[in-house]
């Protein structure tokens, strides 16, 4: 958890658990030479009684030179704010302070106060929502090789009796005592009564099933960080999860995925176990369907492989769908494509076929004079060059596996209402250099940077 010389970060309400964290630290701060700063966050929730609190603490920090910082916030205003709990607020608000305090003072580690009781609440909080072994392995006592919990394993009674011994009166929030929130009815309605009615124990044994659980989910998190590397590709938009991946164990298939979430948010927040199996079963369906998952994630089924992405529907989007750009021979600019479309006429002896998928040539006598760039519309139709008759886009994308999420993205070059050419793809025969070709024009299509 500590190594010698870190700066450490402390979270310190003034309650029993986190008093007892920070005097020990204190004690043990010299032989490991540990630079401590205290932080404390004032809810705003329990008017006078909180304000002495942060007093309490201020002047313990002050006695025993301890630096020392605090923030007063309104947590039942940002709860509805931001539409969630108190609880959930108070977390929110705790972890964002101590993460300010840490790079500003350049600290190691967060240290916070759980402990035995803690964990076993949140366990049992955890099986009441139906949660999986990872949820049931509890609070961890390393979490992203910052945030330490040294008292885990000690439960709340060893904590009061040191904060006695030591002499500390430790600050009590009353409303511990209040079942106004879930972890306090079961702190003191459903433990107590197990306790009383089933196992005396039941603290320490829903400890070792987190441990037990822990030791497990890390094996499986192992071995499919592993498969991940095989079967996912990163890109700066999506994740593409090939169809392979769906042949392993579905422990190690729900994981891949959760996996995909945490590389395109960084979090798991509002993802639960359905939504996990709504893109295992979006895999066994036909290629093009796609779902939206919280956090405006899609999932889409691109044959077979599964494109996990952030739907960032744009204002240059919805011009796409409905604007028609008119091309004048020369060079043309369209800003908010990003685009440079180059027209010009050119000898037939200097035509080049080879020399790049973003230029090609048409005969210019069989082209209109009215050229436009545009993108698809339904039932949009082009004689491919190579082949006798019509055929639909959509039935092109399809057989050209372009997913379909991109496939709206793509410039059609057209002479009036005739598609010419499907930019990087596929031209039309009807527009076709020929022995018979006099006059040719190229058409040459470039990405701005912007």
């Amino acid at each position: 958890m500590l190594n010698t010389g870190d700066k450490v970060v402390v979270g310190v309400s003034g309650g029993p658990d986190s008093m007892c964290l920070l005097h020990i630290l204190i004690n043990l701060s010299k032989m490991f030479s540990i630079q401590i700063i205290a932080v404390h966050v004032n809810h705003g929730l329990r008017g006078e009684e909180a304000d002495r609190d942060e007093e309490y603490v201020r002047e313990f920090c002050k006695v025993n030179h301890i630096k020392f910082a605090s923030i007063k916030e309104d947590v039942h205003k940002i709860s509805i704010k931001r539409n969630i709990s108190c609880e959930s607020a108070g977390r929110d608000i705790r972890y964002e302070f101590f993460e300010k305090i840490r790079r500003e003072n350049r600290a190691d580690k967060i240290a916070i106060a759980h402990n035995l009781n803690d964990q076993a609440e949140t366990v049992f909080m955890r099986i009441i929502r139906g949660t999986g072994l990872e949820g049931l392995s509890g609070i961890k006592p390393v979490r992203d090789e910052k945030y330490i919990r040294p008292l885990l394993f000690c439960s709340r009674f060893e904590i009061e009796e040191y904060c006695e011994k030591s002499n500390l009166n430790p600050r009590i929030d009353k409303t511990n005592f209040e079942s106004i929130y879930a972890r306090n009815k079961i702190r003191l309605e459903l433990i107590p009564y197990i306790e009383k009615n089933f196992n005396k124990d039941i603290i320490n044994t829903l400890n070792r099933l987190a441990q037990n659980s822990r030791a497990d989910s890390e094996y499986l998190n192992q071995r499919s960080e592993k498969k991940y590397k095989r079967y996912c590709t990163n890109k700066e938009d999506r994740v593409i999860i090939t169809k392979e991946a769906f042949l392993e164990h579905e422990a190690i298939v729900t994981r891949i995925i959760r996996r995909t979430f945490i590389y395109l948010l960084g979090h798991l927040n509002n993802f639960e176990k359905v939504h996990v199996y709504q893109i295992i079963d979006l895999q066994k369906n036909n290629t093009g369907k796609l779902i939206m998952l919280p956090n405006d994630v899609i999932a889409a089924n691109n044959y077979g492989d599964i494109h996990i992405y952030i739907n960032e529907k744009n204002e240059r989007d919805a011009s796409c769908e409905k604007v028609e750009y008119k091309l004048n021979t020369g060079e043309n600019f369209i800003k908010e494509l990003g685009l440079k479309i180059s027209i010009n006429k050119v000898p037939k002896d200097k035509i080049c076929l080879k020399a790049s998928e973003n230029i090609k040539y048409f005969d210019l006598d069989k082209a209109s004079k009215d050229v436009s760039l545009r993108f698809r519309r339904i039932g949009d139709k082009i004689n491919p060059l190579g082949m006798k008759g019509s055929k639909k886009l959509k039935d092109i994308f399809i057989d050209m596996k372009i997913p379909k999420e991109e496939r709206d993205q793509i410039p059609l070059i057209c002479f009036d209402d005739d598609i010419a050419w499907i930019v990087g793809y596929k031209v039309s025969n009807n527009f076709k250099i020929d022995c018979s070709t006099e006059n040719v024009i190229q058409i040459k299509l470039e990405r701005e940077e912007k």
